[in-house]
């Protein structure tokens, strides 16, 4: 068992109700630091390149563009509740176009116009859409025409589902 040591290398602070006679020492002009003997001012070097620097120039929108491609990705993370495929694969998603406004606009169906997930589906696409860097706003378009089939569905949902 250890013994407390009688020599105190620590201070503590006095408890609430302890009466302290000393007060703290009052700052002094004479106790500021020269300007003269103070440390020369930094410069502000660490903003040159920050603000030197060219914003990327590289398409925005458009067929195939990074930003079209980081949207598809954002929506094979959504996942059709009934059918353990993601809604892309799934054949759910028609189109994913991104203009030079960097704005989405993504044509879907569903399974069937009488979808439990009709309600609520087409909300977490956009929101999942908007949500990519880069992204200004984002768009649903729900249709019917052509209707959903399985043939819509990716080789990778088909050998997840059996079908292959």
């Amino acid at each position: 068992m250890n013994k407390p040591s009688d020599d105190k290398t620590f201070v503590a602070a006095p408890a609430p109700n302890d009466v302290v006679t000393e007060k703290p020492p009052r700052a002094r002009v004479s106790d500021a630091i020269d300007p003269e003997e103070a440390e020369p001012k930094r410069e502000r070097d660490y903003l040159e390149g920050f603000l030197a620097k060219q914003p990327e120039t590289g398409e925005t929108g458009g067929a195939g563009s990074d930003l079209q491609q980081a949207v598809i990705d954002a929506l094979k993370e959504i996942y059709d509740p009934e059918i353990p495929v993601n809604i892309y694969d799934l054949g759910l998603i028609y189109g994913v176009e991104v203009d030079d406004e960097a704005d989405a606009t993504v044509t879907m169906t569903l399974t069937t116009p009488h979808c439990p997930v009709a309600e609520t589906m087409p909300g977490e696409v956009e929101l999942r859409a908007s949500s990519v860097p880069g992204i200004r706003d984002a768009e649903v378009v729900l249709v019917w025409d052509p209707p959903w089939g399985p043939d819509k569905m990716s080789d990778e949902a088909r050998l997840e589902l059996g079908m292959l």
